[in-house]
């Protein structure tokens, strides 16, 4: 496998960054930026926060765990894999624990690592980290957080994936979890 890439582009550097507001889940920012070849400057909005990840989760019989939730930006309900925000010092593996139990009730003795993307570098600072967990098992009832309203769905890996493929899966995360799965199984 190649994996090397040189990166050719100039990269902007940072002059003043200051915040313009603060909420439960981003910090907003704007990035005074110089292009120096140029001297070309201009002002970038950033949205700063803690990284997320991902968890496709199997359970003995390959059938993926699925969370149905309702998405407050889409204004709609979703079909996700189970997910979450890191905490401050909190390892992504960690997080993947938790939320998995969390959102599910399922757990898994068994975790591989897939990888991570850029959430959105266009104008997010973080990464979403990807995870995948064999046999996995229910032992406990969900334990949502106040806002969170989630059904929990079983799906064959074959429907799962033509369901992404056809877009009744659409989070972009999601669907970044399941190309790295896809790769993993490529080896």
């Amino acid at each position: 496998m190649n994996t090397n890439f040189l990166f050719t582009i100039e990269s902007w550097a940072t002059e003043q960054e200051c915040t313009l507001a603060v909420t439960n889940i981003f910090e907003l920012v704007q990035r005074d930026m110089v292009l120096s070849s140029e001297q070309h400057r201009a002002s970038f909005s950033v949205l700063k926060a803690q990284d997320w990840i991902n968890v496709m989760a199997l359970t003995k019989d390959q059938k993926v765990i699925l969370v149905e939730q309702f998405r407050y930006g889409i204004q709609a309900p979703t079909l996700e894999l189970p997910g979450g925000v890191c905490e401050p010092g909190e390892l992504p593996l960690e997080t993947s624990k938790r939320e998995l139990l969390e959102e599910s009730g399922y757990v898994s003795e068994e975790w591989v690592t897939l990888g991570k993307v850029s959430s959105n570098p266009a104008m997010q600072d973080n990464y979403t980290h990807s995870f995948l967990a064999l046999n996995c098992e229910k032992v406990a009832e969900q334990k949502l957080d106040g806002n969170e309203r989630i059904h929990v769905h079983l799906m064959p890996i074959t429907q799962f994936l033509d369901n992404v493929e056809s877009g009744v899966i659409h989070h972009s995360l999601v669907a970044a979890t399941t190309a790295k799965y896809l790769l993993h199984l490529r080896g």
